[in-house]
């Protein structure tokens, strides 16, 4: 017998069949178990905090495999998937033609700590991609690669100082855990344990999106700053766009006070244009750091910038820095394909902007329907809910946001099948895969949750 014929011929089975999908639907057996097992052998039971779903209450869920827009966990539950690897994924997970690359570099080898041709091209599409890069230095994170960032911008400037604004994250080397987002803001805690305080007195801060405090910290520090280092779009106190006119401040405040300006695009870089953000809002800065995108889905990282800067780092100059795995074969042959896709198609970027707007516009009307306040920002396929009527402009605006509504808000998704970051303040992501009826199963399951608040 035909599906369509057992379902007319015995309906009251058909629908204690649903009844029985649904409830075997959402099951998190396999993944508490792991975790619980996790927790005695790794700090706090995984290798990056937020992992750890400790904001919204509950335990994590073990991931086993991806697919386009869906991930599936270890009990089987499937997911449209809004993290995509916190950003990498912008042509969704598993993307043949990625794979196809990672099979035939896996067959020449996996790493040989040596120059490959592979690398040299990346670095030229790199620059021929983004005019403000003429030089690039590959790593292996993102944290690598503002590290290093740092250490370029002092020895070149022969400063100490840096500026960096209050909730933008850049990685979780000492420099940078000072008012930090991300992670540390999702746990509550801005600063950590075993900063030294030499190197906490050389790193200040201002407010995001507040031109005066920058200059004031300018002023007070007079020839003292190497550099500023920003999120373009910050992305790890939620997505917050800068507001018109701060970047262009800030190259305006570096010219004028002889400082560098550093753009950390390791989430915006080719995220929200083909060239980043900088692209995005006509402003270049000295020096940019990149990752996620361009590792195609594996670890990676860079930074890069003028030639006159980037030639003081050795072997060319007296900089000194170094990574075994740097360059790896693997992550270049996917992070080149990846961005090979992207700068032969800019189409794909319009695409990702109407299905962005598409979800923004559904979720919007949910929320004016059930009469909750709310933020949305948005970035092209950079997108994050506040639960706040506050405008989130900065890190105390974000702070704002009612925790608790989003850890409900987030736990009604997943039990929906929609797996949205762990955190109030994280960004989501939109890949090409998340095709409109995909969006449109989202909105409607968002619509449920919201019920829930």
């Amino acid at each position: 017998m035909k599906k369509n014929d057992f379902e007319r011929e015995y309906p009251m089975q058909r629908q204690i069949l649903r009844r029985r999908i649904l409830k075997r639907r959402f099951k998190t057996k396999k993944s508490n178990k792991l975790f619980a097992k996790a927790q005695a052998i790794i700090p706090g039971g995984v290798n990056s905090p937020v992992r750890a779903f400790k904001s919204v209450g509950r335990s994590p869920i073990f991931i086993k495999r991806a697919s386009a827009a869906y991930i599936w966990d270890e009990d089987r539950n499937k997911y449209i998937d809004y993290v995509g690897s916190w950003g990498p994924m912008l042509l969704g997970h598993a993307n043949p033609a990625i794979l196809r690359a990672i099979r035939e570099a896996v067959k020449r080898g996996t790493s040989f700590g040596a120059p490959t041709s592979l690398e040299v091209k990346m670095a030229e599409l790199i620059t021929k991609i983004v005019p403000s890069i003429e030089m690039v230095r590959m790593v292996n994170s993102g944290t690598e690669a503002t590290m290093s960032v740092i250490r370029l911008a002092r020895a070149f400037t022969d400063k100490d100082k840096i500026i960096k604004f209050e909730g933008c994250y850049h990685g979780h080397s000492d420099s940078f855990l000072i008012k930090a987002g991300s992670g540390a803001m999702t746990l509550g805690v801005p600063d950590s344990p075993g900063i030294p305080s030499t190197i906490a007195m050389n790193t200040l801060t201002a407010r995001y999106n507040d031109l005066t405090s920058v200059r004031k910290v300018f002023e007070e520090n007079k020839d003292q700053i190497a550099a500023i280092i920003v999120e373009p779009v910050a992305g790890n106190m939620g997505c917050v766009p800068p507001i018109e006119g701060f970047l262009q401040g800030l190259r305006s405040l570096c010219n004028e006070f002889n400082a560098l300006l550093i753009f950390d695009e390791v989430m915006t870089g080719f995220r929200v244009a083909i060239g980043g953000a900088q692209a995005l809002y006509g402003v270049q800065p000295d020096l940019t750091t990149l990752g996620k995108i361009i590792g195609g889905g594996l670890p990676v990282g860079a930074y890069g910038g003028k030639k006159e800067i980037m030639q003081m780092v050795a072997p060319a100059g007296s900089m000194y820095q170094a990574g075994t795995l740097s360059g790896n074969p693997l992550a270049m042959a996917a992070g080149f394909t990846m961005l090979r896709i992207l700068h032969a198609n800019k189409m794909i970027y319009k695409q990702l902007e109407q299905r962005s707007a598409q979800l923004e516009e559904g979720l919007r009307e949910n929320l004016q329907k059930l009469g909750l306040g709310y933020t949305f920002n948005r970035i092209g396929s950079m997108f994050t809910l506040f639960f706040t009527s506050r405008s989130v402009i900065d890190y105390e605006s974000a702070k704002t946001s009612d925790t608790a509504k989003f850890s409900t808000f987030f736990n009604a998704m997943l039990e929906q099948g929609i797996y949205l970051p762990p955190s109030q303040f994280e960004t989501a992501f939109i890949s090409t895969a998340h095709r409109e009826r995909i969006i449109e199963k989202t909105i409607k399951a968002s619509y449920k949750a919201l019920q829930k608040i």
